[in-house]
């Protein structure tokens, strides 16, 4: 499937079904539509859609009534008109579905992760811990200019038992850390099963691939040790020059595309500064400013991120990622992708953010997500530090966004753009993403000397 398609608009005909929920006439429609004489490009868009729609569907399970009633359990005193008052902030991510209201399966998370009101008043006591490490750390690296961590995790995934297909090849990618940047003394500890192929370090999205015929129970993983070595630097405009490589300015699409909303957002938030590395900072502030940030569904399922981002004003750490790169490259700043998980010794997750270039200093971090955080919760040392340093709890598997798996997979990947929880399908077929299930293991995380 060819993802740069999406920048294709469905026909009316199908949008108008696609959004009123009617998935099993759309699918209809779009067989029908592709046994005709249309462009080629047309009928791979359409085909992409008809992949895409299953992942829409997954995500959206509670009806209105349901959710409220999710609400009225776990937030004290939650009256329904306080529902109506969020769904008119926008706070609740929804689609239809024959023509029925339904809210993502994750949308009680974002809330109190997001509203800090509701998280008060949320029934069970929630941990700051990582808030509290956060500033402890950023602090230190302040003071001492660097800082390392020896990170010690697990990943895995497992077929579920009643979606197994014993004896069938299987093909499975888990992510690994690119031993670039920030990553030093990268090494596997194990593999279960042995280990296929495992990339080198030049590749994009960087995995242990496992081809194997699949047994009972079978689990597929990868434990690896490393350090994350962060250094901090005071950023001075005054010694700033223009001076950058020729890479990391260009349109790519679906997503990076310089759009004319996006290039007159960027002239509003630039203005008429020129110096490199204010420029960016004003792309950062307005974003961590601007931007609530707000779970997303699966971003195979997304229109063109960036506007998507841009005109809702909300989005996770990865749609406010590339929003940032996307208006860095329009004002002549390189800009890229960094990705991957964020482990502390509290907890482990998915995590995107972006690098930029402002010579003399070189690659820089932005973190729009944590940025934003900081700015709602109203920490400036989170909200600064953000703006080109990142603490030395990432763990980065991937450094370009939308690149290509090594071997390729067949399939359509669970995210083309991403690379954070690893990638299965079977050597002939398709595996969905509710067939399996992935994990993520803390094993050490301490800091290094």
């Amino acid at each position: 499937m060819d993802i740069k398609t999406l920048n294709i608009p469905l026909p009316e005909d199908l949008m108008k079904l696609k959004w009123n929920g009617q998935f099993d006439l759309l699918k209809e429609m779009i067989d029908i539509r592709v046994k005709k004489d249309i462009p080629l490009q047309l009928k791979e868009r359409l085909l992409l859609e008809k992949e895409i729609i299953d992942d829409l569907k997954r995500e959206y399970i509670y009806t209105r009534d349901e959710a409220i009633e999710i609400l009225k359990d776990k937030i004290r005193d939650f009256q329904e008109s306080e529902f109506d008052e969020l769904f008119k902030e926008s706070a609740f991510e929804f689609i239809f579905e024959e023509g029925i209201m339904k809210f993502k399966n994750d949308f009680y998370d974002n809330l109190i992760k997001t509203r800090k009101a509701y998280a008060q008043r949320h029934k069970e006591e929630i941990s700051y811990a990582n808030y509290e490490l956060l500033d402890q750390v950023i602090t230190k690296m302040k003071e001492e200019g660097e800082l390392s961590y020896k990170i010690h995790v697990k990943v895995a995934l497992k077929i579920k038992p009643e979606y197994e297909k014993i004896g069938k090849v299987i093909r499975v990618w888990l992510p690994i850390p690119i031993e670039y940047a920030q990553v030093e003394e990268f090494h596997i500890i194990k593999t279960t099963p042995e280990a296929t192929l495992i990339n080198d370090s030049h590749t994009n999205h960087r995995s242990v691939y496992f081809e194997v015929p699949l047994e009972h129970n079978q689990e597929f993983s990868v434990e690896y040790e490393f350090i994350n070595h962060s250094i901090y630097q005071e950023l001075d405009a005054n010694i700033v020059t223009d001076e950058h490589p020729d890479c990391c300015l260009d349109e790519k699409l679906p997503h990076v595309v310089f759009s004319p909303y996006l290039c007159a957002l960027v002239k509003e938030v630039v203005k008429e500064e020129t110096n490199p590395l204010l420029k960016a900072k004003k792309i950062y502030e307005y974003i961590t400013s601007h931007i609530m940030y707000s779970f997303v569904r699966q971003y195979v399922t997304l229109p063109p991120i960036p506007e998507y981002v841009a005109t809702g004003l909300k989005g996770d750490c990865g749609v406010q990622a590339i929003l940032f790169i996307t208006m860095c490259r329009i004002a002549g700043i390189p800009a890229t992708w960094q990705a991957g998980l964020y482990a502390t010794p509290h907890e482990i997750g998915n995590h995107d953010w972006a690098r930029f270039y402002i010579a003399p200093y070189g690659w820089l971090y932005a973190d729009c997500s944590f940025g934003g955080s900081g700015y709602r919760n109203g920490s400036k040392l989170r909200r600064d530090f953000y703006f080109g340093h990142l603490e030395p709890f990432r763990i980065p598997s991937a450094c370009e966004f939308q690149c290509d798996l090594n071997p390729s997979k067949q399939f359509l990947r669970r995210d083309p753009y991403d690379h954070q929880t690893g990638e299965v399908e079977y050597i002939d077929e398709l595996i969905p993403q509710d067939h399996y299930e992935m994990t993520q293991s803390i094993i050490e995380i301490k800091e290094s000397h």
